[in-house]
């Protein structure tokens, strides 16, 4: 069985890989990435005959096809994926391969599922969003939809990380393009897009109390679970996605940038020079990120995700809360694994259907949390660090074991 993942070499991709030598599922692992030299050295570190690279451009879907030629299951970790990964799922699907990713952009998620029909026709089964929100998260509320209420009536997800070693300018476009845009929320049962700056934006706005991890404001995230959760969990009124990064003296300098509107993409003269203000606003923000993580005395990586899913159990009001903290992984252990483990369920047939799915709508959540208990070790531990906790109609508080 043959894998290519595309994007090998970031923060998510490189964990994706990691995870994926780690089993038996998969005898050949293509590492795609721009960087060849990379590439080259982190097949190398996989040991001998596991792990070859091949270098690609994310913009040209000949470059695409090339180097997933052969592939039985594709892996897409290349950001920012409102830039990337609908170019890179059509040139899948027109490979005829399957396909798993962890877009996190509710703009290129929308484009994604219009491919629905032509991966039907081409025979492809594409997992998009298989990461943490989205990805877990959206198993998760499968899960408690399945097994835990009668009715689910709300959904609010909750995520903050930060403190990893190392974060790419993928990832700061993703977080500047997220606040730029009308972000998707679904509330009394109907779909609206909200500015996060704005007053009906900021009416969002939270303090949340993070497992392990402390207690933060939070603000609108445009993730696509609040697109696609509507669709898949049958009468719910209410889907909001949440966010942080920390520490949030970051987090508030890449909202300043936004705000400045130093975000553009075409070209001005500076002294002489030509410059891309978005090029400029990336690297100005990566410059300050060391001195601000230190100044906040965050030493090292931290995340977690947190679900809140109120419905009804037997007639009562009834609320599940979710938690899956860690201290010392952040966003890549974070999306990385999960990446994985949705690869290995396609490749091992445990993905059915033809056509582009988000995980709420193809990955047994009984099937991903079998699969962590073999597959996934944190801290001396196996499986995901999943803490349930249920509310019932009193305030009673129980956990939950699984």
């Amino acid at each position: 069985m043959k894998i290519c993942v595309l994007g090998g070499c970031g923060a998510v991709g490189s964990v994706a890989i990691k995870s994926l030598t780690e089993t038996d599922v998969f005898d050949e692992i293509v590492i795609g990435d721009v960087n060849e030299e990379k590439a080259l050295e982190i097949a190398g570190d996989c040991g001998p005959g596991v792990a070859s690279a091949v270098q690609f451009d994310a913009e040209d879907p000949e470059s695409i096809k090339r180097a997933i030629g052969g592939a039985d299951v594709v892996l897409n970790c290349v950001g920012p994926f409102y830039r990337h990964g609908p170019t890179i799922l059509k040139a899948t699907i027109e490979a005829g391969i399957n396909y798993v990713d962890v877009c996190d952009d509710f703009d290129a998620t929308e484009v994604c599922l219009t491919m629905d029909e032509a991966a039907r026709k081409a025979g492809v089964t594409a997992l998009i969003g298989m990461g943490s929100s989205p990805g877990i998260a959206n198993v998760l509320v499968r899960f408690c939809a399945d097994h835990l209420l009668d009715e689910c009536e709300a959904i609010d997800i909750y995520h903050a990380h930060g403190g990893e070693e190392v974060e790419g300018p993928a990832v700061v476009k993703h977080r500047i393009h997220s606040m730029s845009v009308p972000i998707p929320v679904f509330i009394d049962g109907k779909a609206e897009r909200l500015n996060m700056f704005m007053p009906e934006g900021r009416a969002f706005e939270e303090t949340t109390d993070f497992a392990d991890v402390g207690t933060y404001d939070v603000y609108l995230y445009p993730h696509p679970e609040t697109i696609t959760l509507p669709m898949h969990i049958r009468n719910v009124k209410r889907v909001t996605n949440l966010g942080l990064v920390l520490p949030p003296s970051y987090a508030e300098l890449i909202k300043d940038v936004v705000r400045l509107g130093i975000i553009g993409e075409d070209p001005i003269m500076v002294q002489g020079h030509s410059t891309i203000p978005l090029e400029f606003a990336v690297a100005y923000i990566l410059s300050q990120r060391a001195r601000l993580t230190a100044e906040a005395g965050l030493t090292e990586a931290m995340g977690c995700l947190k679900i809140v899913i109120s419905g009804r159990k037997k007639g009562e009001p009834s609320t599940y809360v979710f938690s899956m903290s860690s201290i010392g992984h952040g966003m890549g252990e974070g999306t990385g694994i999960p990446a994985a483990l949705g690869s290995i369920l396609m490749a091992t047939g445990k993905i059915k259907g033809k056509g582009v799915f988000p995980p709420e709508a193809c990955v047994d959540p009984l099937d991903l949390l079998a699969l962590a208990k073999t597959h996934v070790k944190m801290d001396g531990k196996s499986g995901m660090p999943l803490k349930i906790e249920h509310i019932d109609a009193d305030g009673k508080v129980e956990e939950v074991k699984i």
